[in-house]
């Protein structure tokens, strides 16, 4: 896997073969990050990633500049590679990293994101709840945008907080804000 874009554009990492996770392709990685490119500005952004998996979608907020960045996973795997990449591409001190269940981290984080990013398995039990529990959660900021990575069987249309919708091959974004 590699960084697409930023200040450690082209930077490699690699998880272990054991690894669970299903890490974000590095084209969809990049489409996403375009699209970001032209509405948000990397700099101001304090950003949350759950199910942080490979810790890739971290790497790419720090990479472009985002001055505050959590990434929660429960995995405790995952969790440690996480922390030995960070540290590794010099990201330590940018990415605040939490092993805790996503659902039970928003409940209990008193923080305010201006973007979430939320990359659960597309075959999680849950993952219709999860645009209404960070909604609920009061953790994103009032302008704030949060994206949801899933597969193309699930549809967000008609959650209340629904923005956008982008799909690239078995990988799709949906797109929430307040209303």
């Amino acid at each position: 896997m590699r960084i697409v874009s930023g200040n450690l554009k082209g930077r490699r990492f690699s998880p272990p073969s054991s690894f669970k996770a299903r890490p974000t392709t590095d084209q969809a990685r990049e489409s996403l990050f375009n699209i970001l490119n032209n509405i948000i500005d990397f700099e101001e952004q304090t950003v949350l990633d759950l199910f942080s998996g490979t810790g890739a979608m971290s790497y790419e907020f720090a990479s472009r500049g985002c001055k505050a960045i959590t990434s929660v996973e429960k995995n405790f795997s995952h969790f440690k590679f996480i922390i030995s990449t960070a540290k590794e591409l010099g990201l330590d001190k940018a990415i605040k990293i939490k092993k805790a269940d996503a659902f039970k981290h928003l409940l209990r984080d008193t923080g305010q994101y201006t973007l979430i990013f939320a990359d659960p398995p597309f075959d999680l039990p849950q993952i219709k709840e999860i645009p209404q529990a960070v909604m609920n959660s009061g953790c994103l900021q009032n302008k704030g945008i949060f994206i949801l990575e899933h597969g193309p069987d699930q549809n967000f249309e008609d959650c209340e907080f629904f923005w956008q919708v982008r799909h690239y091959g078995k990988v799709n974004f949906s797109f929430f804000r307040h209303p």
